[in-house]
């Protein structure tokens, strides 16, 4: 799958995922022979960042600006009483939603598993 990567013509995006190849790998190393729960926050990092990258993409793409072909225009054709903002204000919020539950059910199964 990395090898894919030299193909891509956008050199920032290979230097990049290379860049968390390395990285992973290192905190990989690191939570085996130095801490041990390391690789427990960095995975939760990884989701979080993920989470709220989603989030930010679901404001700018059917909260700011409203495109015909835009998911949020597709259910506003289905279900005429909602405006299309008001479906992508629904889209986040259900998002926000499961972000701070998975979150949360995150923190407390790393400490209770280290109890």
């Amino acid at each position: 799958m990395t090898a894919s990567l030299f193909f891509a013509p956008n050199m920032t995006m290979v230097a990049l995922n290379i860049g968390f190849i390395v990285l992973t790998i290192g905190f990989i190393l690191i939570d085996q022979f130095v801490v041990t729960p390391f690789l427990q926050f960095l995975t939760l990092f990884y989701g979080v960042f993920i989470g709220i990258f989603s989030v930010y993409d679901i404001w700018d793409d059917l909260i700011t600006r409203t495109v015909e072909g835009s998911d949020a225009h597709a259910c506003h054709k289905l279900i005429p009483c909602c405006l299309p903002r008001c479906v992508g204000v629904q889209f986040a919020v259900v998002a926000l939603v499961f972000q701070g539950l998975g979150l949360y059910l995150a923190l407390v199964w790393m400490t209770s598993g280290s109890a």
